[in-house]
């Protein structure tokens, strides 16, 4: 077979316009020890912190620690066939998670990997881990409530979309419910929620995934866990992939709500890296960057400037007390980087109140900011109520003759605390909760004995949707109360028929 001259020459003018004279170079090193999640590697001079490295089995590990003679990495995943003498290259990247609309409705863990069985997540984004969070002139003020369906947190503590509103107390007091509830709320709110589980039974992740789905909010949730068996640098990582998934929608102009399921179990493991790594241990074991690992994270939750597409992330972490003691090492951390905190105490738990949520310790630092103009006018003296009825109630036990001013008030207290109260996965729409709280402060309630208040309610809701659905309307399109003098006939009108039961 012949080959002419010009189609040579063109061959060898093809190659050489697309020879490349530039050389791979790979920084290697030498792993010397692993172990616990835990890897020292030798040899990597020019690693940067928080650099991406992987290892000669496709493991790969984020560089940590930065010391004279080595290198101290947190392995991602099983590190059970890395061995000592293997090496481990610089990748020049640092730790991506894939980001985007692909992962909704899905079960991810911190890698952004598929574990819930329906197959591989395709997307071509991705974002770091780890990223600035907004500047000062790069945000606006929180002023647009985020409804969470509770009565007693959007009336005493309301949650503004771009804020971040600490959950704080014991194990077993409702915590995650509240989160639950929270997601479940948002079904045709226009919000994307991520919900972060660190160091949660799987049983437990699985109930929760399956509560969503039974309400149809895993259509616009994003679940990444973190389970218990995962080495302590998966619970690490965790908050920080969630947040990176919810960076791509806040920075393109969408809400997003992200719960951290809980902040101390990320703190704990933590610890164990930092103390493996050899790090001084500080107040109660824990490193002195310990404030600097949660700032840094829920600095990024933000409500964005309208130059920036006006979207915001609001978080709401968790943290877990021991015995109610807030003032601990890590709960005293997280208050003072949120905006407010949700204190739910054991006793108010374990006494029937749920949600457990005390109004003394409880506050948000953004307030009627977070609130529609019909909520600020019903729940103005809720907290006032609440607080002097629990002072009175302590004192009442030591004596029986009260006068009149001090039994009135205490007989409002006993309603408001049973109107306060919420049976779980029953989110209520914000006019309804306007309405029984209107009810509660004009005194329609007064007359109805506490045990008939639950029923009272639900009635209320039916009568109202069935016969006066134009005031809710009202409050729906303006976020204003409607007229006074048509709302207080109409709960006149249901108080002449609602039919006390007769024990």
């Amino acid at each position: 077979m012949s080959i002419k001259a010009e189609e040579i020459s063109s061959l060898i003018k093809k190659q050489l316009e697309n020879y490349d004279d530039k050389l791979n170079i790979d920084e290697v090193g030498t792993v010397t020890y692993v172990g616990d999640g835990i890897a020292r590697a030798h040899g990597l001079n020019n690693a940067l912190s928080s650099e991406l490295l992987e290892f000669s089995n496709g493991s790969y590990g984020i560089a940590q620690n930065l010391e004279a003679n080595d290198v101290g990495i947190i392995i991602l995943g099983r590190f059970d066939d890395i061995r000592e003498g293997d090496q481990v290259k610089r990748t020049g990247r640092v730790m991506q998670v894939p980001v985007g609309d692909a992962l909704i409705g899905r079960v991810v863990n911190p890698l952004g990997q598929a574990v819930d069985g329906l197959g591989e997540i395709k997307t071509d984004k991705s974002r770091p881990i780890e990223s600035q969070a907004p500047g000062v002139m790069d945000r606006q003020s929180v002023d647009q409530p985020l409804q969470t369906g509770i009565k007693s947190i959007d009336a005493l503590v309301p949650i503004g979309r771009g804020q971040r509103e600490l959950i704080i107390g014991d194990r077993k007091t409702g915590k995650t419910a509240l989160a639950l509830d929270t997601i479940i709320n948002q079904k045709g709110q226009d919000v994307i929620c991520i919900y972060v589980a660190i160091g949660q039974k799987e049983s437990t992740v699985k109930n929760s995934v399956e509560t969503l789905k039974r309400y149809g909010a895993m259509d616009y949730t994003i679940v990444v866990e973190a389970g218990p068996s995962e080495p302590a640098p998966m619970l690490y990582i965790a908050p920080y992939a969630g947040t990176a998934m919810g960076e791509e929608f806040m920075y393109n102009g969408k809400d997003v709500l992200i719960v951290f399921d809980d902040l101390s179990k990320q703190a704990v493991a933590y610890r164990e890296i930092s103390l493996l790594l050899r790090r001084p241990p500080g107040r109660e074991a824990y490193p002195g960057d310990v404030f600097y690992l949660h700032s840094r994270l829920l600095e990024r939750s933000a409500k964005l400037s309208d130059k920036l597409g006006g979207g915001s992330m609001t978080a709401i972490p968790f943290i877990e007390t021991q015995a109610g003691d807030i003032s601990a090492y890590i709960p005293t951390n997280v208050i003072s980087i949120t905006d407010g905190q949700i204190f739910l105490e054991a006793d108010l738990f374990n006494s029937g109140t749920r949600p457990a949520i005390n109004a003394g310790e409880s506050v948000s630092r953004v307030g009627g900011s977070a609130q529609i103009k019909a909520m600020k006018k019903v729940a103005g003296t809720l907290r006032v109520d609440l607080a002097s009825y629990r002072e009175l109630e302590s004192f009442a036990q030591f004596g029986s003759d009260l006068d009149q001013a001090t039994q009135a008030k205490l007989n409002r207290g006993r309603r408001t605390v049973e109107v306060l109260k919420q049976p779980l996965h029953k989110t209520l729409p914000v006019e309804d909760e306007v309405l029984i709280l209107y009810a509660l402060t004009h005194g329609f309630l007064d007359k109805i004995p506490v045990d008939d208040i639950q029923r009272y309610e639900l009635d209320l809701y039916d009568y109202f949707a069935s016969n006066y659905d134009d005031l809710l309307d009202v409050i729906r399109k303006t976020s204003d109360l409607p007229d006074e003098e048509k709302l207080n006939a109409a709960l006149k009108n249901f108080n002449e028929g609602f039919s006390i039961s007769k024990d």
